[in-house]
């Protein structure tokens, strides 16, 4: 198995950075299209536990669409072969001072392109400078 082929880190962090882009516009129709559209599909959130896709639209649906701005660091994107992915990056907030986010998505080559599988999105206080 070939991990992290040049071009298949490439092609994971291109839809990575769209459905970035998605994410902070609150694009919800985008959104959608970046999850594999199932009931085994999950996301873990600060505070759901999102299980199939039915319960990750009905989440987005209502989630406010203020405050979502927000700065990456760290982001690491590993392949293996040509078909699975897992991207994990940290982030900030305005709207929550003093904590780290962090996020993994797994990610899937299917005929219809690149689609999460599984998601966890969480917060904790930011640690001390070391």
């Amino acid at each position: 198995m070939i991990i992290n082929d040049p071009g298949v880190v490439a092609e994971v962090q291109a839809v990575f950075h769209r459905y970035e882009t998605a994410l902070l516009a609150n694009d919800l129709q985008g959104l959608d299209a970046f999850f594999w559209t199932d009931s085994k599909v999950v996301r873990y959130g600060v505070a759901e536990n999102l299980h199939g896709i039915h319960e990750i639209r009905a989440y987005r649906s209502k989630r406010s669409p203020v405050g979502l701005s927000r700065s990456l660091s760290h982001t690491i994107i590993t392949t293996f072969g040509h078909a699975s992915a897992t991207a994990s990056t940290l982030f900030e907030r305005e709207a929550h001072a003093g904590f780290i986010g962090r996020q993994q998505q797994t990610w899937v080559r299917f005929e219809t392109g690149w689609k999460i599988v599984a998601a966890h999105v969480s917060l904790i206080p930011q640690p001390a400078a070391s």
